[in-house]
């Protein structure tokens, strides 16, 4: 049984501390155990409960009475709440809160049961830009600061690599294969998502993809571009590297592969520190990937 902090509930479920506690001695919503020191801890029961309370907000209940609820109640109203037909910001709110309640639980199949409806519901583009990367980022900046295990992270992004993988594999093949796309990402860089659903969108966009995937070694990045001749190369920087090194990397890249056009998405705060000029396009958004695809 893991036991989480107030703040870490905030972090969580993007309900600040003290309105917590505001709920818990007005409606009872949570019961906290204590510590010697009187400190609030709570187990992952409450932590499910509280993110189930967030994920029916923008229903018709007021939150005082979501607050006095029974868990089978929330339940009971969540699983309505599955089967509604129009999306809104507070749909994808409840499938961010839904998702990281099944990740602290290790509960894969309901993950899995709430990614498909999700899917269902907003089709894959939106469901990642409204739903996996609000998600991973709320996910991954817990664990950074060392607030929670890594195990959650991990747990959630295999899943989601997963069903990437089957959107991809769902795909008609490329219509051509002149003027492909090679995705990579660098030696050490091992977040896969971001490059996994700009697989998916290339793809979708009837462009032949030449995937490679995470930690590709430099000597291997040259030897498949002399074998696929791509027209273009994407890879991202997520990691925290020095700007140094990669800027090392775009200066080897150039020089190396001139006639192709490079692409480059990730980190913005160590791109932005990075002298990119004219040979290489940073792709700051989804947006930016289909304008180059159109």
């Amino acid at each position: 049984m893991n036991l989480f902090s107030i703040s870490e509930l905030q972090q969580f479920s993007g309900i600040k501390a003290h309105t917590i506690r505001v709920w818990e001695q007005r409606y009872n919503a949570l019961n906290p155990t204590r510590s010697d020191g009187n400190t609030r801890y709570y187990d992952n029961t409450q932590l499910r409960r509280l993110l189930n309370i967030v994920s029916l907000m923008e229903s018709d209940y007021k939150v005082s009475e979501l607050c006095s609820m029974t868990d089978e109640m929330l339940f009971t109203l969540l699983e309505g709440k599955q089967k509604d037909s129009q999306p809104s910001d507070g749909t994808k709110e409840y499938f961010i809160s839904q998702l990281i309640a099944a990740a602290t639980s290790f509960d894969e199949t309901y993950f899995e049961k709430i990614f498909s409806n999700c899917v269902l519901r907003l089709g894959m583009r939106n469901t990642y830009l409204n739903v996996i990367y609000p998600l991973l980022n709320r996910i991954g900046i817990m664990w950074s600061t060392a607030k929670i295990s890594p195990a959650y992270e991990h747990f959630s992004s295999n899943i989601i690599k997963q069903k990437l993988f089957s959107a991809i594999d769902s795909l008609p093949p490329a219509k051509s294969s002149r003027n492909g796309w090679l995705l990579i990402l660098p030696e050490n860089e091992f977040h896969e998502i971001g490059l996994l659903f700009s697989n998916y969108l290339i793809r979708q966009a009837g462009k032949k993809v030449i995937y490679l995937g995470s930690n590709v070694p430099f000597e291997t990045l040259i030897d498949a571009v002399e074998k696929t001749t791509p027209g273009h190369l994407l890879f991202f920087l997520v990691h925290h590297n020095t700007p140094e090194n990669s800027q090392d990397y775009i200066n080897s890249l150039k020089k190396h592969f001139g006639k192709i056009k490079i692409h480059l998405s990730g980190n913005e705060k160590l791109i932005s520190k990075l002298k990119i000029e004219k040979e290489c396009n940073w792709v700051r958004s989804v947006e930016e990937l289909e304008k180059q695809l159109g």
